[in-house]
């Protein structure tokens, strides 16, 4: 058992470390964009599936936003991630939504429930995949990983997930992305 538990840390420890380097990576690399760097204030939370922790982190996100939530995402069909997304919006977080044309079209998804709900969505079909998984919450924390926004991803798939809190940088990183990609969607109309 203190192997296992040795083990866990080490790897946990391993991925804090592969996260700083891509964080720092990722500063010196956007030179076109003034970086503000990682700042000590940085946290992150980190979970995998299947059954582990990594749903339980995006929905914390979700239910944590005050502001803003905007979300590019390649299959979205996950009821719990809809549902908070939607109460979200309710309690009036901006809610905003790309996604993937070919994953999310031609059947009632995800994506159809939040345009009904009135969450703004668009569908983006300009490139042969568009494989992004991310959610910016607040313009301040950032969700990734490899978890698609379904059952899947929670019960059968290996996955992960990471959520960097308190890094504007990285969270104006992805927002400049998110915003290209909204500029390049269309609207998907609520069906009722």
């Amino acid at each position: 058992m203190e192997t296992k538990r040795y083990l866990r840390s080490v790897r946990k420890l391993t991925l804090y470390t592969l996260v700083l380097l891509l964080i720092t990576s990722c500063s010196s690399c956007c030179s076109a964009r003034e970086s503000k760097g990682f700042s000590s204030d940085t946290t992150f939370e980190i979970g995998f599936s299947p059954k582990g922790s990594a749903l339980d982190i995006i929905l914390r996100g979700i239910r944590e936003s005050e502001k803003s939530i905007l979300v590019a995402a390649y299959s979205f069909t996950s009821k719990p991630i809809s549902t908070e997304l939607v109460e979200a919006y309710k309690r009036g977080v901006d809610v905003r939504v790309i996604a993937d044309k070919g994953s999310n079209s031609g059947k009632y998804s995800a994506v159809t429930f939040l345009a009904n709900q009135g969450v703004p969505v668009r569908l983006n079909d300009k490139y042969q995949i568009f494989h992004h998984k991310f959610m910016v919450f607040d313009g301040l924390h950032v969700e990734t990983g490899s978890f698609n926004y379904s059952s899947a991803a929670v019960h059968k798939n290996a996955e992960n997930v990471i959520l960097i809190r308190g890094n504007e940088s990285i969270a104006d990183e992805y927002s400049q992305q998110w915003e290209i990609l909204w500029d390049e969607g269309a609207d998907l109309k609520p069906n009722y």
